[in-house]
């Protein structure tokens, strides 16, 4: 039996992941894509995360994602990988919003490692609230399908 749910029975093209897996998927990696409302219109930044529990933590500082999750607190995060013949793709929805006190002192003690040397003095929760994956099996025909060497 599978762990996964395929979309087709037909088909190992394309398989749903369950939300365990998907979760999983996301403790296992620390980058991603925060997407945002800011000023009328949708922006998606790369930040480093940190998964703890049923909720994704960033750090961040003053600046447009900070002002947009306070601002409108409805983000989408994605994360994906492609690896050899397959890809995964992870995406979450819920609500931002900025710890302070007692649960930012403790989200800070996350592993979210910022690439960047940058001071990050905000951390801010994304409280999910669904959350789907899929793994594809890759078929890239342009690797398959050249045109023969012409004539010499």
């Amino acid at each position: 039996m599978s762990d996964t749910m395929h979309t087709d029975p037909s088909s190992n093209l394309v398989q749903e992941l369950h939300p365990e897996q998907s979760w999983g998927f996301l403790r296992e990696r620390e980058f991603g894509r925060l997407a945002f409302h800011l000023v009328g219109e949708v922006h998606i930044v790369p930040i480093n995360y940190a998964v703890d529990g049923e909720r994704l933590i960033f750090m961040t500082t003053e600046g447009s994602k900070l002002f947009g999750v306070s601002s409108n607190s409805d983000v989408a995060f994605e994360v994906d990988e492609v690896s050899g013949d397959h890809a995964t793709s992870v995406i979450c929805r819920g609500r931002a919003h900025v710890l302070e006190g007692q649960a930012a002192y403790v989200a800070e003690r996350l592993p979210v490692r910022p690439w960047v040397g940058t001071p990050k003095d905000v951390v801010v929760a994304i409280q999910v609230d669904d959350i789907s994956g899929r793994r594809f099996t890759l078929s890239r025909p342009w690797l398959r399908d050249l045109p023969a060497d012409p004539p010499v």
